[in-house]
């Protein structure tokens, strides 16, 4: 069964296949310029403002496994910027190429909206390209009501901002 877990090294041989499958999309965390302990070290340490990169702010970041493999992972933030208002919301997740179309975006935003609430949020926004219609299904199945669209610019799709109350 697939459940959220803090990240952990335990997982480094299914991440590292994951982000091999991602070469040609947004890439995931990992930077490839330190060790896999010290990735999990710093991802870990967002949660409590640590090692975050600049302009940041605090957020729980958790991993989907099942049966022992990684499959996608989640970013809670726990408050909003200006700019996350805009475009990026409380909660960003992406599941690995491999595993989609089986309806872990839907769970892993279903588990991260459990862990919002119990990080004391009553409710969040969530944002998607306007483009991506597997994550509008996803933000819908979970609740999601459209507020509105942003336009990012010329060349990038508009974001569309989805609010869900907890």
């Amino acid at each position: 069964m697939a459940t959220l877990i803090i990240p952990s090294a335990e997982y480094e041989k299914s991440y590292r296949e994951a982000f091999a499958e991602t070469q040609n999309e947004d890439r995931l965390d990992f930077n490839g310029t330190e060790s896999f302990e010290e990735f999990v070290s710093r991802l870990v340490g967002y949660k409590d403002g640590r090692n975050l990169p600049n302009g940041f702010v605090p957020e729980s970041v958790f991993w989907l496994v099942d049966e022992g493999e990684f499959i996608g992972r989640v970013s809670i933030r726990h408050k909003l910027t200006e700019h996350l208002r805009e475009i990026g919301g409380h909660i960003g997740y992406k599941i690995r190429p491999s595993k989609r179309r089986r309806g872990y975006g839907t769970l892993i935003l279903s588990l991260a909206l459990k862990e919002a609430r119990a990080l004391g949020l009553k409710r969040v926004l969530i944002t998607c390209d306007e483009t991506n219609i597997a994550s509008r299904k996803v933000i819908g199945r979970n609740g999601g009501a459209l507020e509105d669209k942003t336009f990012i610019g010329n060349s990038k799709p508009n974001k569309l901002r989805f609010w869900i109350g907890l």
